[in-house]
């Protein structure tokens, strides 16, 4: 057994403090979107290969140990998952946990967003990548945009706060309706992010489908000048802007034009039980193998040391780079 030191934070080599945790709770999905799973190939794992929701409460128990406070569930689809909800309310339940917030597809929020505010999920960040139906339905796999904007109207009426509207940008697929998506920011006091293409897992897509933000910034300029949203300690890597008279937020990730390593406070636990320290790295820490074959809670946090200590300064991805990440998103969670 490895005996360590209880740390009451996770600090990196470049002194960032990694305080937030993204979890995938499933590599299922019940969309294709052509970035993420084009034509539905990426293989599913088995249902053995899965982090069983005990596993994962047990991981954020050590992790909270060592100074995790905010905690974001993605997928795959989240809620295609069953016993989602019961898992909702065991994670709520672990007091140190300041912000557990969920990132979802919109296909099933409508008929269960009660529930989610019921476990006490107050943020949401819904994929949207386009208003409009036929192009929804190229872009996902599925002739489902109603369901999701539906899901969306009973989100803000419910007051989930805030919700972000996440826009992955692709030329030539929705950059004509950058403006569209922005006006809704004018409308509903909600964020909407604009976030640059980045190759994880899918090498059908090509350089030339990259937009990037300064090119997502002129294409707004209809709209006015972008007044400059001041950060806040508990924010995302999202530069954040105001349309003038709106009542909601613009937002860029710039990921690939302009990295925000420097401030990166993450780390990322996959669907089949693996520690991430970056999104756009495959390299990864197992944690299912060494639970499952009876390990301590010394052992889990040795390994959240070492994912922590190997973090790297900075990712090196560019567009026309030749670096790729070779894990689905589906897996991985975005």
């Amino acid at each position: 057994m490895v005996v360590i030191q209880t740390m009451s934070e996770l600090i990196d080599n470049y002194n960032r403090h990694l305080n937030y945790l993204r979890i995938s709770v499933t590599d299922r999905c019940n969309l294709r979107c052509l970035y993420c799973a084009p034509g539905g190939l990426v293989p599913k794992q088995s249902h053995e290969d899965i982090l069983r929701y005990e596993e994962i409460l047990r991981i954020v128990r050590v992790a909270v140990q060592l100074g995790i406070a905010k905690i974001r569930l993605t997928g795959g689809e989240p809620l295609v998952r069953k016993g989602i909800y019961t898992f909702l309310d065991d994670l709520r339940a672990i007091r140190e946990l300041t912000d557990v917030s969920l990132t979802t597809n919109g296909v099933l929020l409508s008929q269960n967003a009660e529930r989610i505010q019921a476990a006490g999920i107050k943020r949401i960040n819904i994929s949207l990548d386009t208003l409009q139906r036929e192009k929804f339905a190229y872009i996902t796999g599925y002739d489902v945009f109603d369901q999701v904007w539906e899901g969306i109207e009973t989100a803000h009426a419910l007051g989930f706060d805030p919700i972000k509207l996440n826009v992955v940008a692709l030329k030539g697929y929705n950059d004509d309706e950058f403006v569209d998506l922005a006006k809704l920011s004018l409308k509903y006091p909600f964020h909407i992010r604009f976030i640059e293409y980045m190759p994880i897992g899918n090498p059908q897509m090509r350089n030339r489908d990259y937009i990037l933000a300064p090119d997502i910034k002129a294409a707004l300029s209809p709209l006015g000048e972008l007044a400059p949203v001041a950060r806040r300690g508990t924010d995302g890597p999202a530069e954040r802007y105001r349309i003038p008279g709106a009542v909601g937020e613009i937002g860029f990730i710039p990921a690939m034009s302009h990295h925000f390593c420097q401030t990166c406070n993450r780390l990322r636990l996959t669907a089949n039980g693996h520690l991430r320290p970056c999104l756009l790295s495959d390299k990864q820490l197992d944690l299912k193998g060494p639970m499952r074959s009876g390990c301590s809670d010394e052992d889990i946090k040795a390994v959240f040391i070492e994912a922590v200590k190997s973090k790297h300064e900075s990712h090196h991805f560019s567009p026309g780079s030749p670096f790729g990440v070779h894990d689905p998103m589906s897996g991985i969670g975005g």
